[in-house]
């Protein structure tokens, strides 16, 4: 073999050769030698236009074929051949001395080719379908004893080409051939390409001798003006009729093992079986992993070394109780194999193949509903990157019963957080995954502004070129808000929960005050005050609410034993001031009681499936409770209030506060008397109404935009429909076609919706309360179109964005410290496989191990 080039770019000579090459490459291909095979001696290694291939560079050569263009630049010692299913692959070792190029590494150190997960340049990669009809001619005898026996694919959701300049195409009805007795029999040799947009016969070409005698056994059938003649011809001929019967012969004979190479096919397929046996293993493993957010794999990924990693310890694990994991371990381990399926760019390539499969169930989902909402939230990770996530609202057809779903598709890295950042990233995103802008029929975001602004926010960018997109702040956000409203409603407020801060400040800064307090206090644990935790409030007043006394007990030991003298003044002031002020215990009585209130409306609100009516009813009764409790709450807050002040030995009386007398202006009259309030009624007054009117306040107006879509889609609550007369439902009708009508496009048609929901009103069952349970009695009967439409759409309007949320747990989770080099598509792969695993255990891995045999482990015999 000639020496290696030290050139940087290839001779003109070189170019010649390696064009000549070309040709050569796929009849070269009939003679692979797989890698479970001894390797033969060639004795010689001329082309047919008498070029010495010896002369060749090998480590210049590589092989890339995709469809009939073959480009020739491999090192034939780089090459190994193995099977995994039908597939044949190039790939060069795996050499897994380089893992510590990792994103999952201790040190977070990642080389920019692990990073993308690309491989090296003289990796070779060949990817040949074996149903593609252009590969027929050049497919190895295995290859082709598989084609056999499988058939040709069809494609039977496809039924119809595209049009030809003279407006013919290819049709489905093609595909059967009708006799003259008016029975019909399927064309199995017949094969359409997509690709070429073009007829084939399967046979024909498959087994051809010779020259093609015809279009379809050669480059292809595209006359479709003359196609029903043409197959009828040419299925009568000689010729189709004896490759017809070579076919089918030789399908009975590979069913039954009778082939002349039985031997070999034998041991092919035994190969083949193995290497799916060890795909699907490792896929468990992907899974399991995924699933459960852990990290793959550590400072090394070899077998048998310490730090090597959860997969390669699972690995191992496996190998010591499975027959199969334990013969390719040993394979492994002895250099029997260099590939092996275990490296890191595989597992970025089966988590990502994952991902796709879980994704298009979802994106398949969305379509079949037609309409959906989006939800959207930003929130940095670990790596300072902002990331921004994307949920999809849609009505599931396919559960039972009918259901509404939330599901993830994916973070998005935002680089821009203005309105109109948010807002392009989003745009390109929804266009990237196929789903059609005119059907988004919700908006749902938090209380930001660059998101609901309604000048420059995402909600109006969105609402400019799709009006019917409705927009709803997030219910449990607005909640939120309206509690940061009620601690601000005056300084008794903001000093209440200025003391819960103080009382866990005091004991979670030291262990040994910590400890004070676990000698204490043996139920309930303080908890610190957050303003963006939903339930931060509720959970930390509760533990003090509860075990006020021995909390107090806890608080005035740290003042008495402490060693820092401000720790102890401060300690001892909160105990006997603040904790035995009968205010104090007055107010967190009040404050509990209305927070465990919201908190019960706000946990209901967060379900997935959560409606605009069952929203509007929870947030209805909540402002009920704030009314009825201004009127009662107070006297019962007092007596629950002196219950704890007998236990702690408190004096249950509000303090006398020092009269402070105001000087008066020269205009006020010094007869006037003058209003004195008793400290109880100043409380009640001053703290007790306003507390309580702020959140009456706050409530309404946060809640506003709901009361619209009230009237919007109301009227189509069951319970609601049977009470309104024809002129209120027509009215009703007309209002909805209004707000779903663009243009001159409208989801529905008034006075159809006003005759179905009559007709539909008539023989409503009394047991069907929630739209739910109505469109799932519509949806049996299909003549009530626009009823179903308005219900759709109705339960598509999303209400918080609690998942968005609940994807940033899972964002913490898998992006860490350690883990914080990840690229953002395998971080979106294991995002999607661990929030969407219920869908993850639906993928069929038979399938999928095709798509990766077809993608990237397709393998190609080294040519001499």
């Amino acid at each position: 073999m000639a020496p290696k080039s030290f050139y940087k770019y290839k001779s003109g000579s070189m170019k010649l050769k390696k064009k000549k090459l070309e040709k050569e490459l796929i009849k070269s291909q009939e003679g692979a030698i797989l890698s479970y095979f001894s390797k033969q001696a060639t004795t010689s290694n001329v082309d047919e236009d008498g070029v010495d291939m010896d002369d060749v560079d090998r480590e210049d050569v590589d092989v890339n074929v995709v469809g009939e263009n073959v480009d020739v630049n491999a090192d034939e010692d780089d090459v190994d051949v193995n099977v995994v299913g039908e597939n044949i692959d190039v790939n060069v070792d795996e050499d897994v001395d380089n893992a510590n190029k990792d994103e999952d590494d201790a040190d977070g150190n990642m080389d920019e080719d692990d990073a993308d997960g690309n491989m090296d340049e003289d990796n070779v990669e060949v990817k040949i379908d074996i149903f593609d009809p252009r590969m027929w001619e050049g497919l190895s005898p295995n290859l082709i004893n598989e084609l056999v026996k499988k058939g040709p694919k069809r494609d039977l959701t496809f039924t119809k080409g595209p049009l030809d300049k003279f407006g013919r195409r290819f049709s489905s009805a093609m595909f059967t051939r009708n006799l003259s007795n008016k029975q019909s029999c399927d064309r199995d040799w017949l094969v359409y390409s997509k690709e070429l947009d073009k007829l084939f016969c399967f046979c024909c070409k498959l087994f051809k001798n010779g020259l093609p005698k015809g279009s379809l056994d050669g480059e292809g059938y595209v006359n479709w003006k003359n196609a029903s003649s043409r197959l009828k011809d040419h299925e009568l001929s000689v010729e189709h009729v004896e490759n017809m019967k070579q076919w089918y012969e030789m399908r009975q004979r590979l069913n039954v093992g009778e082939t002349i190479d039985k031997v070999a096919y034998a041991q092919y397929m035994k190969e083949k079986d193995y290497w799916k046996q060890v795909m699907l293993r490792i896929i468990a493993l992907i899974k399991y992993l995924a699933k459960h957010n852990l990290a793959f794999r550590g400072k090394k990924e070899k077998l048998n070394e310490k730090g090597n990693g959860n997969f390669m310890g699972l690995i191992e694990m496996l190998g010591e109780f499975d027959p199969i994991m334990k013969e390719h371990v040993r394979r492994v381990t002895h250099d029997e194999l260099r590939v092996h399926y275990l490296g890191h760019n595989i597992q970025n390539e089966l988590i990502i193949l994952l991902a796709d499969e879980v994704k298009l169930k979802i994106i398949k989902k969305i379509k079949q509903a037609k309409y959906y909402s989006i939800i959207l939230d930003c929130t940095p990770d670990k790596s300072h990157q902002e990331q921004m996530t994307l949920i999809v609202r849609y009505v599931d057809f396919n559960s039972n019963p009918i259901k509404v779903e939330e599901s993830f598709l994916g973070f998005l890295v935002v680089k821009n957080t203005t309105g109109k950042g948010l807002f392009d990233v989003t745009l390109e995103e929804l266009k990237s995954l196929g789903l059609d802008i005119d059907d988004i029929r919700g908006q749902g975001y938090d209380n930001g502004s660059n998101m609901k602004g309604i000048h420059q926010g995402v909600q109006r960018r969105f609402l400019d070129i799709n009006p019917r997109a409705f927009y709803t702040a997030c219910g449990c956000h607005s909640l939120n808000l309206t509690l940061c409203d009620m601690a601000k409603s005056s300084i008794k407020s903001k000093n209440f929960f200025g003391t819960i801060q103080k009382i866990y400040t005091i004991f979670a800064n030291s262990t040994k005050r910590w400890q004070i307090l676990k000698d204490n206090v043996h139920g309930l644990t303080l908890k610190s005050l957050s303003t963006t935790r939903w339930e931060s409030r509720v959970e930390s007043v509760k533990p003090i609410r509860f075990q006020l006394a021995d909390i107090r007990e806890a608080v005035l030991q740290v003042g008495e034993n402490d060693d820092d003298p401000f720790i102890q003044g401060v300690a001892t002031t909160l105990g006997e001031t603040d904790l035995g002020d009968f205010s104090f215990l007055v107010s967190i009585v009040i404050w509990y009681e209305l927070l465990l209130k919201v908190n019960i409306v706000s946990k209901k609100l967060q379900s997935k499936d959560m409606i605009l009516d069952v929203a509007i009813e929870e947030v209805d009764k909540l402002i009920e409770f704030f009314k009825e409790f201004r009127e009662v709450g107070f006297a019962k807050s007092i007596n629950e209030a002196k219950e704890i002040a007998i236990e702690l030995g408190v004096d249950p009386v509000f303090p006398q506060k020092r009269r402070i007398r105001r000087k008066k202006q020269f205009d006020e009259s010094s007869s006037e008397p003058e209003t004195l309030l008793s400290p109880e009624e100043n409380f009640k007054v001053n703290w007790f109404l306003v507390l309580v009117d702020q959140a009456i306040v706050s409530l309404e107006t946060r809640f506003e935009q709901y009361k619209e879509y009230e009237k919007i889609f109301g009227f189509l609550v069951p319970k609601k429909l049977r009470e309104l007369e024809e002129k209120d439902l027509k009215s009703c009708c007309n209002r909805l076609q209004d707000a779903l009508k663009y243009g001159e496009e409208s989801d529905i048609d008034a006075d159809e919706l006003f005759l179905e929901l009559k007709t539909f009103e008539t023989f409503l069952p009394r047991c069907i309360m929630s739209p739910f349970d109505a469109l799932a009695h519509l949806q049996r009967d299909s003549f009530f179109p626009n009823a179903i439409i308005a219900y759709k759409v109705m339960l598509t309007v999303p209400v918080t964005v609690a998942s968005a949320e609940r994807s940033f747990s899972k964002l913490k989770l898998l992006k860490t410290y350690l883990r914080s080099t990840m690229t953002q598509e395998r971080l979106n792969g294991l995002a999607i496989l661990s929030i969407e695993n219920n869908m993850l255990e639906n993928v069929d891995y038979e399938e999928l191990i095709e798509k990766f045999a077809t993608k990237n482990a397709q393998r190609a015999s080294r040519f001499v």
